[in-house]
């Protein structure tokens, strides 16, 4: 029931600010009367807020309990909901994103991280964060199945001559619909999980969270993070690449990119088991090259028109890749022997730089495939992702060495 109730509220707590727009981004558009443009300033202000979010929320994970936590951000989220069902102006709107990057980061992230590890004392890390990132990627696909379903139900027969009203009433029977779901969440979380014990006076220390951000592994899982999470920021490109180099139709590409999202729930709990095996290190140092080979092989040009099936084929490897190291980078955590009265403060630091490319990776995919139209900008994005990946693959290489080096040091 803790780790059912801990994937359902992981991804129910994104499904108002990012799931939304992600399936009815054009409906969203018309409904609310935004460019594109103003979509994406109020997702800038969403980052600049989480970026701060991130060291604050891990603070407060280590004084608080996970339960008490994690209830609040998910019912202050939901409460969110009613404001969008209201449909706001666009500045109002950005000013509630700019809300939700505080209940979604500062009350929500690092205590969820939290939770999962104090979970996976009982079993492992890499199964408590494998099941964690699968289970919110099979829920994600199941969730915007549904929203599709009910958005085309709650129009007329004839959708193609729906009017404006029509459109926007059945939006808003869509959001309140996602804010009842995390509402729901918000319960699950408090019935499921345990009470949590009182903060000890180590938690509470500030000298104690300084000297584990002082811990080179840290630093290294950091690095681990932000290498990794270029490639999923690639993501993206998939369905663009098999349109513009690969010359598939719209509908053939978008069949690839949802393929890649089906990779998620069996890359990250089959990596995750399979690290239980062979240690969380050395599967992050596997993970990496993966993604290292298969992004090499895209940047290199040599997959083009009429080779769907490589392009297909390298795709699947690529996010097996990066869906497997998402389900690894915490947990290493237990490698570096971090406190557990300190995690809060650890993840809000890592994250702070593991997420950076929530910032440049965006704009720099944007300039490369406007800079160099067709196969050669799509390269070029590629040609990041590997140099990224095999920076990760050198940093996870040094992560395994400290940690085999912290167990010798530890065994008595």
């Amino acid at each position: 029931m803790a780790i059912a109730a801990l994937i359902i509220a992981g991804e129910s707590i994104f499904l108002l600010p990012f799931v939304l727009a992600r399936v009815f981004r054009p409906t969203l558009l018309d409904v609310f009367g935004m460019t594109n443009f103003e979509l994406g300033a109020a997702y800038s202000v969403y980052g600049v807020v989480a970026v701060a979010a991130y060291l604050f929320g891990g603070l407060l994970a280590d004084r608080f309990p996970p339960r008490a936590m994690l209830t609040i951000a998910l019912a202050s989220t939901a409460a969110g909901g009613l404001v969008m069902a209201a449909i706001p102006s666009a500045p109002t709107l950005a000013l509630l994103y700019a809300y939700w990057g505080l209940t979604t980061i500062a009350l929500f992230w690092a205590p969820l991280i939290r939770a999962t590890r104090e979970w996976g004392l009982a079993y492992s890390q890499s199964r408590a964060f494998g099941l964690l990132e699968g289970g919110r990627g099979a829920l994600a696909a199941v969730m915007a199945s549904i929203m599709v379903v009910l958005f085309a139900a709650l129009l007329p027969e004839d959708r193609e001559t729906a009017t404006l009203a029509q459109r926007t009433d059945s939006l808003r029977q869509v959001v309140l619909l996602l804010s009842a779901a995390t509402c729901g969440a918000a319960l699950l979380i408090w019935s499921a999980l345990p009470k949590g014990k009182p903060p000890s006076q180590e938690a509470m220390s500030m000298s104690g969270a300084v000297r584990v951000l002082a811990l080179p592994s840290v630093w290294i899982q950091a690095a681990i993070i932000l290498c990794a999470y270029v490639g999923f920021k690639a993501i993206d490109d998939f369905s663009l690449y098999a349109n513009q180099v690969i010359a598939l139709n719209e509908v053939e590409a978008a069949r690839i990119g949802v393929v890649a999202l089906w990779m998620r729930p069996f890359a990250a709990i089959g990596v995750g088991y399979l690290a239980e095996r062979t240690g969380a290190p050395m599967m992050t140092i596997g993970c990496f090259a993966l993604l290292a080979a298969g992004s090499s092989a895209l940047a290199s040009g040599a997959i083009g028109a009429g080779m769907a099936w490589a392009f297909v084929s390298t795709m699947i490897f690529v996010s097996i890749g990066i869906f497997g190291l998402r389900a690894l980078y915490f947990a290493i955590m237990q490698d570096a022997r971090i406190p557990m009265e300190h995690t809060g403060s650890a993840v809000g630091f890592v994250s702070v730089i593991g997420y950076a490319p929530d910032i440049f990776m965006g704009p720099l995919m944007g300039y490369l495939l406007d800079r160099w139209p067709g196969a050669t900008g799509h390269s070029r994005v590629f040609l990041v992702v590997a140099v990224f990946a095999a920076l990760g693959l050198i940093a996870s290489y040094l992560f395994a060495r400290l940690a085999r080096q912290s167990n010798r040091l530890a065994a008595p």
